[in-house]
């Protein structure tokens, strides 16, 4: 070990690259800055005014990267789930929805302001540890106060409004500026972009670009390119309890099955049934490979997954995705309908297998609404067996 090196870590340090060293040393600085924003109180100026510099963001350096594709479920919320969202202006989008409903947190982060704003009526700002800060205005009623810490999802207001409409005025800030809130999120469908984002200060203005980024696991099982998982074998074997929890989503929230896989009908699937306009979630993470009008299943959509799978979902009166998207499991794909053959609102839901349809209770229990646990083994020709729990 070299004597100006006393210490393994410093010892490893020296034999690092400039490049490498310098990485190391933005990851230090960023996670002290992380640290002491955490500890520190707001001051009177910044639990008034909406728009103002965030201290130390651009300190030591003139950008930073938020990754939105790693973020659990439990990490993001749309500000109003169950509102809709118009047409984005002046990077402020307006949220409509009925009197009375839960504003939520969209990240974890720190309340910097909650108060009554001349312009804005009750209006509350997050500040996260991402960078961004989070707006919320026309509020009813304000339910947080400066300096509490809310979590992801938490309700933090009443929705108020405006001239006799209901609605959140909701924005996004970067060091006191607000930026377009499509470049982050889908705010017609409610989601987050999965994607990686560079937020870089260019004077007095914020530039904000994307990068795109794959699913982690799109090559570990097999190509998304092709549909068969056998690879020439007699047979697949699918392990269930390597699937973590933000890798799966049950299709439909609060449902249950209101007709079963085969029987008499030969049904290729299951239907589980909420309500009319619920929201169709992906089950994994995956590809669209179908998404249109397909003769009795009506708007349908078919996802093909890296773990081998594929899953179908039908009837739906809305598709919110198209042929070569990516989706992450979770992701809104569509909202529930009764097109094609359908009698009643439902999500006719399939799992298929090489293009062979097979029970979908294989995967998830459906009283539940749970993976499935155990390995599964598929055969070549067909047929399906649960090998061990």
């Amino acid at each position: 070990m070299d004597e100006a090196c006393p210490s393994p870590f410093f010892y490893y340090l020296c034999q690092m690259n400039k490049a490498e060293k310098r990485l190391i040393y933005t990851f230090l600085l960023a996670a002290s800055a992380l640290l002491l924003h955490a500890k520190e109180e707001f001051t009177p100026l910044e639990q008034q005014q909406i728009s103002i510099e965030t201290p130390g963001l651009f300190a030591h350096s003139s950008m930073f990267q938020v990754d939105f594709t790693q973020l659990a479920r439990n990490e993001y919320s749309f500000p109003l789930p169950v509102g809709k969202a118009l047409a984005v202006h002046g990077n402020e989008v307006e949220i409509e929805t009925t009197k009375g409903d839960a504003v939520k947190a969209m990240f974890e982060g720190t309340v910097r302001l909650s108060r009554h704003n001349p312009t804005y009526g009750n209006v509350i700002v997050i500040r996260h540890n991402n960078g961004l800060e989070t707006v919320y205005s026309f509020n009813a009623q304000n339910l947080v106060k400066s300096g509490e810490h809310v979590k992801a999802g938490q309700t933090i207001a009443i929705v108020g409004g405006n001239e006799g409409r209901a609605y959140c005025l909701f924005s996004i800030m970067v060091d006191g500026k607000k930026i377009n809130p499509n470049t982050i999120l889908n705010v017609n469908h409610h989601t987050l972009r999965q994607q990686s984002v560079i937020i870089k200060k260019v004077g007095n203005a914020i530039e904000v670009k994307t990068s795109r980024r794959k699913p982690e696991k799109e090559n570990k099982v097999m190509s998304l390119d092709t549909n068969d998982p056998f690879d020439g074998k007699a047979f697949y074997r699918l392990n269930l309890n390597e699937i973590t929890a933000r890798e799966w989503h049950y299709p439909l929230e609060n449902a249950k099955v209101i007709s079963g896989y085969g029987g008499k009908r030969r049904h290729s699937g299951v239907d589980i049934k909420n309500g009319p306009g619920t929201e169709i979630y992906a089950a994994f993470d995956g590809l669209v490979v179908q998404a249109g009008t397909f003769s009795g299943y009506g708007k349908c959509i078919t996802l093909r997954h890296a773990n081998g799978l594929e899953t179908r979902y039908s009837h739906n009166s809305k598709n919110y995705v198209t042929v070569g998207d990516m989706v992450k499991a979770g992701q809104v794909i569509g909202i529930v309908g009764r097109t094609g053959r359908a009698t009643t609102e439902h999500v006719h839901f399939e799992t298929r297998i090489a293009g062979k349809a097979f029970d979908p209770s294989y995967i998830f229990d459906h009283a539940s609404h749970t993976l499935q646990k155990g390995t599964l083994q598929f055969k070549k020709n067909g047929g399906v067996t649960r090998l061990k729990k």
